[in-house]
C-alpha cells in the first residue's frame, strides 16, 4: 500500500509540470474519490443516482472542455518540461531566420556582402529569437490570409511564420479574398498592392474588409517602403505597411500574439 502512495506522488509529481499533466491528474482524482465514495460509502442506496448522472456526465464535460482548450490555447498546453531538449525549438528559430534571409536577399534593394547586410541578419536572428518565445496567438485562429497574384514570390516570408505555426489560405484576387473572408476566420491579412484588377487593388480590398465590418489587422507588403506610403495605409487603417520581410514578421507577429 506505501509503494503504491508512493508510486502515485512520484507519477502525480510529473503531471504537475504542465497544464496538460494538471488536467489529467485532476480528472484522475476526481474518479478516484468517486470509486471511494461508491466502495466505503454507506447507506448510499437513496443517493446513488445523483452519483451516477454525475460519472456518466463528468467524461461529456471533460471532453467538450478539452476540445476548447484544443481549439482556442493549444499553446498553453503544454509546459516546458514537456520538450526533453531544445533541439525542436532551436531548428524552429533556425527556419525563420534563414527564411527571412533569403527573402531579405532576393529583394531588389539588398545588399547581401556588405557590413550592412551582416547586421541585418543577426537583427533578424535577434527577431525571430524575440518573437518565438512568445506563447499564444490572439485570434481564435492561427491562419493568415495572404493576398498576391504572384505567391510564388513570398515563399520565404510563408515559411517563415509557417515555423511559427501559423497557416495560409491565399487569395489571387480580391474577389478570391472577400470569398474566403465570407467564410472562415483569420487572424491577419497580408495583401501586395498592384495585381491585375488594378494599381492600387490592396486599397480596394483593404476597403471592403473594413465595410464588411472585419477589425482584422490588415498589413501592406508591396514595393515600397516610402514614409508617406506608410502614412497614407495608416490614414486607410491598415495596421502597416512594408517591402522588407524582416518588418513584415516583426509587424504581424507584433500584431497577432501577446
Amino acid at each position: 500500500m506505501a509503494n503504491n502512495i508512493k508510486g502515485f506522488s512520484e507519477s502525480a509529481k510529473g503531471f504537475t509540470k504542465s497544464p496538460l499533466g494538471i488536467i489529467a491528474l485532476f480528472i484522475v482524482l476526481v474518479y478516484g474519490f468517486a470509486s471511494l465514495v461508491v466502495s466505503l460509502g454507506k447507506n448510499l442506496d437513496n443517493n446513488v443516482a445523483p452519483l451516477i448522472y454525475f460519472l456518466v456526465i463528468f467524461p461529456v464535460i471533460v471532453f467538450f472542455g478539452f476540445l476548447w482548450l484544443v481549439v482556442k490555447h493549444s499553446k498553453k498546453l503544454y509546459g516546458p518540461s514537456d520538450f526533453k531538449d531544445e533541439d525542436n525549438f532551436v531548428k524552429m528559430q533556425m527556419v525563420a531566420a534563414k527564411s527571412l534571409v533569403a527573402a531579405t536577399a532576393k529583394q531588389p534593394n539588398s545588399t547581401i556582402n556588405s557590413e550592412l547586410s551582416q547586421k541585418q541578419i543577426e537583427k533578424i536572428f535577434e527577431l525571430v529569437s524575440r518573437t518565438s518565445k512568445r506563447e499564444q496567438i490572439n485570434s481564435l485562429e492561427n491562419k493568415i490570409l495572404w493576398v498576391d497574384d504572384n505567391p510564388d514570390n513570398n515563399i520565404y516570408e510563408r515559411k517563415a511564420f509557417e515555423s511559427q505555426g501559423i497557416e495560409f489560405d491565399i487569395a489571387l484576387t480580391t474577389d478570391g479574398a472577400m470569398t474566403l473572408l465570407k467564410t472562415f476566420k483569420y487572424a491577419a491579412i497580408i495583401s501586395d498592392m498592384g495585381r491585375k484588377e488594378g494599381a492600387q487593388e490592396g486599397y480596394v480590398l483593404l476597403e471592403k474588409v473594413r465595410k464588411m465590418g472585419l477589425n482584422i489587422p490588415f498589413f501592406i507588403y508591396a514595393g515600397s517602403n516610402l514614409p508617406e506610403h506608410k502614412i497614407m495605409a495608416k490614414e486607410r487603417d491598415a495596421q502597416g505597411t512594408t517591402n522588407r520581410a524582416d518588418e513584415l514578421y516583426k509587424m504581424v507577429m507584433d500584431a497577432i500574439t501577446d
